[in-house]
């Protein structure tokens, strides 16, 4: 007969088994669903101009769509804190500064209505560079970009007092509709954290008259006491 261990052996297991059947019990958990990150509204844009409203200039391209013909017409805030000061020539007539201008001056030809114009704006910071903004006025002349490794035979260096000033000659095609040829004297003077430029532009004769003049001109632009 059997002993009564063995007899005791299954109902032992029995009542472990109902005993593990309770203590395991099936937990369930709700975990949000994740969701990806909000896009980089801020990232920086590879454009310099991004946010001046100033079309950007491709080096690949040429000629370039149509743009502003006076960068001082783009809504884009203008330079501030400190200003230069300079010394005109006496025939240069002086107009009223705008929004969007530091100075505006008119230089009169020698025929009725034929006028070159100085226009001063200054932006912060270098508004892409000096090649960038040889560009932009080429382009406004329907000139095609200049490379890099061009762009220092393309500047005339001067110095005026502490100020470094790097100055453009650019002369457009002869126009189809008859027009006069039009001729671009442009300074880049950068100072106190901005760009400031010095723009004459006007027929290529009258601008060429003017060039000596323009030239004196700014290596007079000082910082304002």
């Amino acid at each position: 007969m059997p002993s009564r261990r063995l007899l005791l052996l299954p109902a032992l297991a029995a009542l472990l088994a109902a005993s593990g059947c309770r203590d395991a019990k099936i937990a369930t958990y709700r975990v949000p669903r994740e969701t990806p990150p909000p896009a980089a509204a801020n990232a920086q844009s590879a454009d310099p101009h991004a946010g001046l409203g100033i079309p950007p200039v491709n080096a690949a391209s040429s000629p370039a769509p149509a743009m502003p013909t006076d960068m001082a017409s783009t809504a884009v805030p203008t330079a501030s804190g400190g200003d230069l000061s300079w010394t005109t020539p006496a025939n240069w007539q002086s107009r009223a500064a705008s929004a969007m201008r530091k100075a505006t001056f008119i230089i009169p030809g020698e025929s009725a209505g034929e006028q070159a114009e100085l226009a001063v704006t200054a932006f912060p910071g270098d508004v892409g560079g000096n090649l960038a903004n040889v560009n932009r006025w080429r382009q406004q002349l329907q000139l095609a970009p200049i490379s890099a490794s061009e762009l220092d035979s393309a500047l005339t260096h001067l110095h005026a007092g502490d100020l470094h000033i790097d100055v453009a000659e650019l002369l457009g095609p002869v126009p189809a509709d008859g027009k006069p040829r039009q001729r671009v004297l442009g300074a880049i003077v950068p100072f106190n954290g901005a760009t400031w430029f010095f723009k004459l532009t006007g027929p290529d004769a009258l601008v060429s008259r003017e060039k000596s003049a323009y030239l004196a001109f700014v290596q007079t632009i000082r910082p304002s006491r």
